[in-house]
């Protein structure tokens, strides 16, 4: 028989896997607020997909998922996901699609709350297009899923602002500089002994 997990696990777990989720959001949100709507329907060529249709894509997938998680298939009999990768015909349509993103979060951001409150359920059984999954692997597939789209929708936007990109990293030729703040920051003032210039 399995030993339960710490408590103490459980939680860093949970609190690493909301990280990750939340950071993709981030840059997701940060990379698409650089576009214009009409920038939002531009794509690099005949096959390739606009930001538009990934966060289009994004969306349904995470209404799907996360509806009713513990209860439904992933796979929702009513979302139509070949439907997701088709453009919308004007950048009148953007706005209600960033409502629709906006509002698909909290989807996920409850079944994270679940399983702050009732941690065993990480190993609880949920199916996705038939197939049965562990919460904790279901969330892994959709954490690396969305990850793969957010990386879409920089590179999309770093295209189209070329010279006015405002980098979502650590900008060029500042990694010293950069690595260097972190020392600071996170050398405890016990160990600065006499004489360090603090």
């Amino acid at each position: 028989m399995s030993t339960p997990a710490s408590p103490a696990l459980t939680a860093e777990l949970l609190a690493t896997v909301r990280h990750g989720f939340r950071s993709y959001q981030a840059l997701a949100d940060k990379a698409l607020a650089q576009l214009t709507p009409a920038e939002w329907l531009w794509c690099s060529e005949p096959n390739a997909n606009c930001a538009a249709v990934i966060v289009q894509h994004l969306t349904g997938n995470l209404r799907s998922r996360f509806t009713d998680f513990w209860t439904a298939d992933g796979e929702k009999a009513d979302r139509h996901r070949d439907q997701e990768f088709e453009a919308p015909a004007t950048a009148d349509a953007v706005p209600a699609l960033q409502q629709q993103w906006q509002a698909a979060w909290p989807l996920l951001w409850r079944v994270l709350d679940h399983l702050e409150q009732h941690p065993a359920d990480w190993l609880r059984p949920v199916t996705i297009r038939q197939e049965r999954h562990s919460a904790l692997s279901a969330l892994q597939r959709q954490l690396t899923h969305y990850a793969y789209h957010a990386g879409q929708l920089v590179l999309l936007a770093k295209t189209l602002r070329g010279a006015n990109w405002h980098t979502l990293s650590i900008a060029r030729g500042q990694s010293e500089q950069f690595n260097a703040q972190m020392r600071a920051q996170h050398t405890p003032a016990a160990n600065l002994g006499p004489g360090s210039g603090v």
